[in-house]
């Protein structure tokens, strides 16, 4: 064969890679585009881009009309809403709705700093006793720099201490991960960046085998209640949540 044709073969070949790199590099930045827009405050828009129905954003002007302090009235030192994003920045106690919540789809975006921790728990009790006495947690967490992450069990995704997630497609911290909550009877689903990870029945012979298992065997009131409220736990780290919206089915028929 001639110099020129073995040149010409290279070129093409240099021309494919660079046409491939280029495709996927495009489909990358397209793919990161929709993530970021599904994720913006104020959008109500699911996976797919399909306009979310019934859903109610928790994170409106000051926070004050939904959000309370935890245990005490008003709202809580050490957070802060700005143009719809919730920042835990300085002590100041959990927050959490002034509502409580049955059967619910609840869907909200966050992230951490290094070695953060927060957690969001559910048909929980206000009362003089902490909020994840009774309400089950979603962890919220840096798992590569902080000690609970070392364990599946308490790492973040899970329901806290009782059932690890399934499958690890956690966002390092400062970046932000999708998260759901799903919530219908006893039917407890945690997803996390699309994928779901939990999917339990409180009550079954599983969940209290679990239960009896581990530091909640000693804990009454955990788990037991029909409808509560949501609670964002103030950890002692900085964390960051927004475009939490909620869809309430209680008292709907399943589906709805």
């Amino acid at each position: 064969m001639s110099y020129r044709f073995h040149n010409w073969r290279r070129q093409s070949a240099c021309f494919a890679l660079l046409a491939a790199l280029v495709f996927v590099a495009t489909c990358e930045q397209a793919a990161f585009a929709q993530e970021t827009k599904a994720e913006r405050p104020g959008r109500a828009r699911g996976r797919r881009g399909e306009r979310e129905v019934g859903f109610t954003p928790l994170f409106k002007s000051d926070g004050t009309e939904i959000w309370k302090a935890y245990g005490k009235e008003g709202w809580p030192e050490g957070w802060k809403l700005e143009e719809g994003v919730l920042h835990r920045h300085a002590a100041g106690g959990d927050l959490m709705t002034k509502q409580e919540y049955g059967d619910f789809d609840l869907r909200f975006a966050w992230k951490v700093s290094p070695g953060g921790n927060s957690g969001v728990m559910y048909r929980a009790t206000e009362s003089s006793e902490p909020a994840y006495m009774t309400g089950p947690e979603y962890q919220v967490l840096d798992d590569a720099k902080h000690k609970d992450g070392q364990k599946k069990l308490t790492s973040a995704g899970s329901l806290y201490a009782l059932y690890p997630p399934t499958e690890n497609v956690l966002k390092p911290a400062g970046e932000w991960n999708r998260s759901r909550i799903v919530v219908e009877g006893n039917h407890v689903q945690h997803f996390l960046n699309g994928t779901k990870v939990v999917d339990t029945e409180i009550g079954s012979d599983d969940w209290n085998q679990k239960l009896a298992a581990s530091k909640f065997a000693t804990w009454p009131k955990f788990g037991k209640n029909a409808k509560g409220h949501v609670v964002l736990q103030d950890h002692g780290d900085e964390v960051w949540y927004r475009n939490m919206r909620i869809k309430d089915s209680t008292g709907k028929p399943a589906g709805e």
